[in-house]
């Protein structure tokens, strides 16, 4: 059976996004297609974090509220970073590698430090019990965001925009 501990989610979509990567950096993959997973799977992990597991972490007192609040701004910086890429048409462009790069770089950094600091505390200081409840919500909210085509162009745009109000 597979795992409801938010933590291990959360992990699965990491490594999701990184074979994601992985296809839209190989010029012979359909990369216009791992673009549109990876913008679905970016936007509905992000959000679904934000509703869910975010609010709940900012209780626990292991877990820093400072990291909490660093994290949904490395969020911002990762839509910002996708809006660019899903604006560039051509995926055999220079300015689609570089758009490419630069999403690379926002989100990999995010997750990392999200994996040695939110996850991490998350694991040590919330009950397994409780990790489970927040995963089932995770999953909920992660799963609403995906059937709404949260990654299309508009959307991203859309909660770019609303992060700078």
């Amino acid at each position: 059976m597979a795992s409801t501990d938010v933590v291990d989610l959360i992990l699965k979509d990491h490594r999701r996004m990184e074979d994601l990567f992985r296809t839209m950096r190989n010029a012979e993959a359909d990369r216009a297609r791992a673009l549109r997973e990876f913008a679905d799977l970016l936007i509905a992990h992000a959000s679904a974090e934000e509703d869910e597991v975010y609010p709940a972490l900012r209780r626990y007192k292991n877990v820093d509220g400072e990291d909490v609040d660093h994290s949904v701004h490395e969020h911002h910086e990762a839509d910002e970073a996708l809006l660019a890429l899903l604006e560039v048409e051509d995926t055999a462009s220079d300015a689609w590698e570089d758009a490419l790069e630069e999403l690379v770089s926002a989100v990999n950094h995010h997750a990392d430090e999200e994996e040695r600091t939110l996850l991490n505390d998350a694991r040590a200081n919330v009950r397994e019990e409780r990790r489970a409840e927040l995963g089932k919500a995770f999953l909920e909210a992660r799963a609403r965001y995906l059937k709404d085509g949260c990654g299309s162009v508009e959307s991203v745009r859309a909660r770019v925009a609303a992060a700078g109000d």
